[in-house]
């Protein structure tokens, strides 16, 4: 039956090693930048604002952050680098014609295709969805992907 007194247990059954270290997805993670805020962690909504890094943000949420200055809040470690509205660059996004997400009534019984985006490039039409390298034009916040720009070659806006 075992535990009998007639069994003795090898080394591996005694001695723990250290616990292995647990991975993020890249995808996840690269999915994730793309479709949450990076100071609230709410879903982006319109007027979304990008900063010199490229962190993506709600506008509302960087409104609070600037506004709530108290000594008791700390400061977040995702915007800690913006000191004024001056410092992020409202975008002008693309909504891509294939995206249902929020048109669809969710009860939970939906799959989700984390693949899809709901922004494309107005040039080239690749989705927003963290597999491409994606630029914004500082004076006018129009958003493109970097294949686009390497191909027309241009810092003039496309639009």
């Amino acid at each position: 039956m075992g535990c009998d007194g007639g069994t003795i247990p090898k080394r591996h059954e005694l001695v723990r090693g250290p616990r292995k270290v647990e991975k993020v997805d890249k995808n996840a993670e690269l999915v994730a930048r793309w479709y949450y805020c990076a100071l609230s962690q709410e879903k982006l909504c319109r007027p979304i604002v990008a900063c010199e890094l490229g962190r993506l943000y709600n506008k509302d949420a960087i409104i609070e952050f600037l506004l709530d200055k108290s000594a008791d809040k700390t400061p977040m470690e995702a915007a800690s680098h913006i000191k004024s509205i001056k410092n992020v660059t409202e975008l002008n996004l693309a909504e891509n014609p294939a995206w249902s997400g929020d048109k669809e009534s969710i009860k939970g019984d939906k799959y989700d295709d984390i693949q899809s985006a709901r922004f494309i490039c107005p040039v080239v039409g690749l989705e927003m969805n963290g597999r491409h390298r994606f630029c914004f034009l500082r004076n006018c916040g129009c958003v493109f992907s970097e294949r686009a720009l390497k191909e027309i070659k241009s810092e003039v806006c496309h639009k």
